[in-house]
């Protein structure tokens, strides 16, 4: 304990200075200039009225727009967007539910072994790394059955599948279940309309193209799944998840429950901002507009991508496999010290065959599409891989002369 005492800390770590990367995974991504200032924004404490008329006049206000509904429990869970699929489903179920969960990843699993953990009688819907859930599938798994819910995720990040939501809706009408969805890797970045849509519970993760830091889980629930929550036989397993005591922390009622990530919540609210100031329709076509672009220069390079219908791509998050004979952790490493781009490997039995490259948010620009284009070229090459020269970038940029000159102007 004495030589500890005695180190000068001050000398021995210096100050924080992290690397100024590039973050091109399927999150967290690089954030706005102007959400990265308002982090720096004066401390207050959690029940100062500044602050509680910040959470409920302008997080959450913006918040519903954002999700595009009027739902009255929608606000920003203290957590990871793991952290929204647990009290989704530790809220709904209980011992002896039934529940239909469409698996076609790492995320969609992880829903299911949190669903099994309220001890409710978990079905596991499967797709292959790379496809979707056939909705057929899941209307056979819950004929004559009770199904309470059903859980999806609509962009399974491991993969880079979007779930058809749509079709998935209709089966849970059928089955008079609720349906509950993770838009972790979506919210902002793809048409998510909670309304339109039709889902009961939705969640995310601030830290993707929603454009915040990580540490917080935004939700919304609708009435029928807040009837669900107040229809239960027993007290939810969770008390940091049961949100029967958040969701009056978040409305009128200003009941204390735990002290809020107050510089995220300042970073949200500025993201929140940003999404609208741009508005959604354009934010959707811009994520389009620049996968779209990726795709094409990754295809001109030779390389396969993943999912292979490009009607189930997610437009935040591109799965590219891995070419025989190459290491694929040996070029990420090589894009990051030379490039200072950060891209994401495959995990699960995924791992070594893919690497998943996020275009979300602040990163959903062509320059930064163009330059990882760049960039994968050489290391390619490096690598022993013949590509065509100059292909990648030629490809992405012809797809661009495609794009309105109006579309996207902030973010060029």
């Amino acid at each position: 304990m004495e030589d500890v005492e005695a180190t000068n800390f001050s000398k021995v770590f210096g100050e924080l200075l992290p690397p100024d990367r590039l973050m091109m995974t399927p999150g967290p991504s690089t954030l706005d200039p102007r959400v990265a200032r308002a982090l720096m924004a004066t401390l207050v404490g959690h029940l100062d009225p500044w602050f509680t008329q910040l959470m409920l006049d302008e997080v959450q206000v913006m918040l519903r727009a954002v999700f595009r509904t009027s739902n009255r429990v929608t606000f920003p869970i203290s957590a990871s967007g793991s952290g929204g699929i647990e009290a989704a489903m530790v809220n709904l179920l209980e011992e002896g539910d039934e529940a239909l969960i469409c698996t076609n990843g790492a995320f969609s699993e992880r829903m299911a072994e949190m669903a099994e953990r309220t001890g409710a009688r978990v079905t596991r819907v499967t797709a292959p790394p790379g496809r979707v859930v056939d909705p057929e599938d899941l209307r056979r798994a819950g004929k004559g059955r009770p199904i309470k819910l059903i859980g999806a995720v609509h962009g399974e990040s491991s993969t880079s599948a979007a779930s058809p939501l749509a079709a998935y809706r209709e089966v849970a009408d059928e089955l008079g279940a609720l349906l509950v969805v993770d838009t972790v890797s979506t919210l902002a970045g793809m048409p998510v309309d909670v309304e339109d849509m039709g889902l009961d519970v939705c969640f995310s993760g601030s830290q993707k193209a929603l454009g915040a830091p990580p540490g917080l889980a935004p939700i919304t629930l609708n009435e029928r799944a807040e009837r669900a929550i107040r229809a239960r036989r027993r007290p939810v397993p969770s008390w940091y998840f049961d949100l029967t005591t958040p969701m009056q922390y978040w409305g009128r009622e200003r009941t204390y429950h735990h002290t809020p990530p107050i510089p995220l919540v300042y970073g949200l609210r500025e993201a929140l901002r940003l999404v609208l100031e741009e508005g959604l329709e354009a934010r959707w076509q811009r994520h389009r507009d620049n996968q779209r672009a990726l795709v094409a220069g990754v295809e001109a390079l030779g390389l396969r991508l993943l999912v292979e219908n490009p009607d189930e791509r997610m437009t935040t998050v591109t799965a590219i496999c891995v070419p025989t004979g190459v290491d694929e952790r040996r070029v990420r490493m090589q894009l990051l010290d030379e490039f200072n781009i950060e891209i994401a490997g495959g995990f699960g039995p995924l791992r070594g065959r893919i690497w998943r490259v996020g275009t979300m948010g602040y990163m959903s620009q062509r320059r930064y599409v163009l330059m990882f284009l760049a960039a994968l070229e050489k290391v390619l090459v490096d690598h022993g891989l013949r590509v065509p020269s100059g292909a990648g970038v030629a490809a992405a940029i012809a797809s661009y002369g495609e794009v309105p000159k109006s579309a996207g102007m902030r973010y060029r």
